[in-house]
C-alpha cells in the first residue's frame, strides 16, 4: 500500500517536473471525459497549458478523467475559432493541427520549431478541427497503417506531444554535447 496519496506524489514530483514551450489546443467536446484525458496528457508531457475553443466543463466533471491533475494545468478559454487564432499570431505561437488530409506532412519527417512556443491542436470528435484554425497551421498527419484511420482526440495528443518533447530533448542533448566538446579542458 502505498504510504502518500495522489495528491502528495504529485506535489513531490512538481519539484523537479519540467515544462515545455508546448501546449495543447481543441474545440469544446461532445464527451467531456476526453478533455479531462488531455489535461492529464498535458501534465503528463510538461505542456504549458490547455487552449479550449468553446465551453470548459466544472472541475468536479474534468478532475476524475485527468487523474486528479486539473488543478496542475493552465486552461486557457477562447471563445471562438478567431479568437483562438487572433491569440496564436498576437503571442507568436507555432500552430500545429493533426489532420488526416493530403496537405499534411507525416509526423515522422516533420520537424517542430522550438524558437516559438508551439500549440498542438487535435480535433473534435465529429467535426475535427475548424477551417480557420487548419487554415492558419501547419497540418501533421499520424501514419496508421493498420485498418483504422482516426485516433480519438486524447490518443492524437498524446502522440503529437511524445513527438514533440522527443524532439526537444533530442535537440537540448544535442546543444549540451555540442557544447562540451566546444570547451577546451586545460591541464
Amino acid at each position: 500500500m502505498r504510504d502518500k496519496t495522489r495528491r502528495e506524489r504529485y506535489e513531490q514530483k512538481k519539484l523537479q517536473a519540467k515544462s515545455y514551450p508546448i501546449s495543447i489546443a481543441t474545440v469544446n467536446f461532445m464527451h467531456d471525459g476526453n478533455l479531462g484525458y488531455l489535461i492529464r496528457s498535458a501534465a503528463c508531457f510538461g505542456a504549458q497549458c490547455v487552449h479550449v475553443i468553446g465551453s470548459v466543463p466544472d472541475r468536479s466533471i474534468l478532475n476524475p478523467p485527468s487523474g486528479g491533475l486539473f488543478d496542475y494545468v493552465k486552461i486557457i478559454q477562447h471563445s471562438s475559432p478567431t479568437e483562438f487564432v487572433a491569440y496564436a499570431r498576437n503571442n507568436d505561437h507555432e500552430v500545429v493541427s493533426a489532420e488526416i488530409s493530403n496537405e499534411a506532412e507525416s509526423i515522422h519527417s516533420y520537424r517542430f520549431n522550438f524558437r516559438r512556443n508551439n500549440i498542438l491542436v487535435v480535433g473534435q470528435e465529429e467535426t475535427g478541427i475548424p477551417i480557420e484554425i487548419l487554415q492558419n497551421s501547419t497540418k501533421v498527419l499520424i501514419p496508421m497503417p493498420g485498418v483504422g484511420f482516426c485516433l480519438n482526440t486524447s490518443q492524437t495528443a498524446n502522440i503529437m506531444l511524445y513527438e514533440a518533447v522527443k524532439q526537444l530533448e533530442n535537440q537540448n542533448k544535442f546543444l549540451e554535447d555540442w557544447m562540451d566538446g566546444c570547451y577546451i579542458h586545460l591541464p
